[in-house]
C-alpha cells in the first residue's frame, strides 16, 4: 500500500495565448475547473495505476470543497477525508498554448492539516510500504510524518513544492527527494546536477530531478541514472511531476527497481501532458504499459 499525507485542491485553469504581463488584461482562450492538489493528484494517479491507497487529506466545507471530496469518492478514495470548517484550497492556472504553465495556490482547508490529525490516522497509514509527501501542508506535518515513517523502516518519497519553508531536518527521514530545476535551484542556489549533488550534501539519501522535457537525473546511494524524456506534443503540463511521482512509487512498489521505475514513470507523464488538467489527465496502468511496448518498438 502506498500512503499520501498532503493538499487536495480545485484548479482553475485559465487556457491563454500567453502568460498575462504585468498591467496587461488578456481575454482568456478557455476556462476549465478541474480536481486538483499535488496530494491527490499523486494519490488518486497511484490509484488509478492500481496501487492500494490511504490518502490523509483535509476537504474543505464550500462548494469546491464538495466538488473535490465527490472526485475523490468516485476515484476511490474514500478513507482518510477530512471535512473542516473552511473554504477548500483551489489554485489558479494560468496555461500558455506551448502548454506551459503558472500556478498560483489558496491553501484554504490544507492549512488546517496538523499533527494531532496525524496522529489519529497513524495506525492506518503505517500499514503502507511507501510514503508520499509533498510542501502543500504545514511543514511540521510533513516532517512529523517522515520521521514517524522511517522509524518503522518504511519508504519516504517527499516533493518540495513548492520549496518554500523547508527545514533541511526532513533530509535525513526522506529516501528520495524529488524537486524540479525551479525547486532544487530554490533549495541549493544551483542548477542541474550541482543542485542535486548540493542536496546530497545537505542529507538526502537519493536525488530525483525532475528535468521536464528534458527527463530526469537520479543520484544517490541507490544509483546514478539520467533518462531522456519520451516526445509527445505537450498540451497541458499541470501535474505531470505529480503523476511523475505517483507512478514510480507504484512501480518502485512493485519492483525496487529504481530504472525501470524512473522509466515507467517517464512514460505516464509523457501521457499526462498530452491532455487538459491534473487528475483528468492521469493515463490508466495499461496505457503506460501500452506506451512503453510503443516506444520500444519506435526505438
Amino acid at each position: 500500500m502506498i500512503a499520501v499525507v498532503g493538499s487536495n485542491n480545485v484548479d482553475l485553469v485559465l487556457t491563454v495565448d500567453h502568460f498575462t504581463e504585468p498591467g496587461e488584461t488578456q481575454r482568456c482562450i478557455s476556462y476549465n475547473r478541474f480536481p486538483g492538489g499535488k496530494g491527490a493528484n499523486q494519490a488518486v494517479a497511484c490509484k488509478k495505476l492500481g496501487a492500494s491507497v490511504y490518502f490523509l487529506t483535509c476537504v474543505g466545507n464550500d462548494g469546491n470543497g464538495d466538488f473535490s471530496y465527490k472526485t475523490l469518492l468516485d476515484a476511490g478514495l474514500e478513507k482518510g477525508l477530512v471535512r473542516v470548517e473552511l473554504p477548500n484550497g483551489f489554485a489558479m492556472i494560468e496555461v500558455t498554448r506551448e502548454g506551459k504553465n503558472r500556478i498560483i495556490i489558496f491553501p484554504g482547508a490544507n492549512a488546517s492539516m496538523n499533527v494531532e490529525l496525524v496522529q489519529k490516522h497513524l495506525d492506518e497509514l503505517l500499514n503502507a510500504d511507501i510514503l508520499l509527501l509533498q510542501n502543500e501542508i504545514p511543514f511540521d506535518v510533513n516532517l512529523e510524518i517522515a520521521r514517524k515513517f522511517k522509524q518503522k523502516g518504511k519508504f519516504v518519497i517527499f516533493d518540495p513544492a513548492p520549496a518554500s519553508n523547508i527545514d533541511g531536518e526532513i533530509f535525513k527521514y526522506v529516501d528520495i527527494i524529488t524537486p524540479n530545476e525551479a525547486e532544487a535551484q530554490q533549495i541549493t542556489g544551483k542548477q542541474g546536477e550541482s543542485a542535486a549533488e548540493i542536496l546530497l550534501e545537505m542529507g538526502c539519501s537519493n536525488v530525483l530531478l525532475k528535468l521536464g522535457e528534458k527527463g530526469c537525473l537520479f543520484v544517490g546511494h541507490l544509483g546514478r541514472y539520467k533518462l531522456d524524456a519520451f516526445k509527445v506534443k505537450a498540451v497541458d503540463t499541470t501535474a505531470a511531476g505529480d503523476i511523475f511521482n505517483a507512478a514510480f512509487a507504484v512501480w518502485y512498489e512493485k519492483t525496487e527497481d529504481v530504472y525501470d521505475s524512473l522509466r515507467f514513470a517517464s512514460a505516464a507523464a509523457a501521457i499526462s501532458v498530452t491532455r487538459l488538467g491534473a487528475q483528468s489527465s492521469i493515463p490508466s496502468f495499461e496505457e503506460v504499459i501500452r506506451f512503453l511496448k510503443e516506444q520500444s518498438v519506435k526505438g
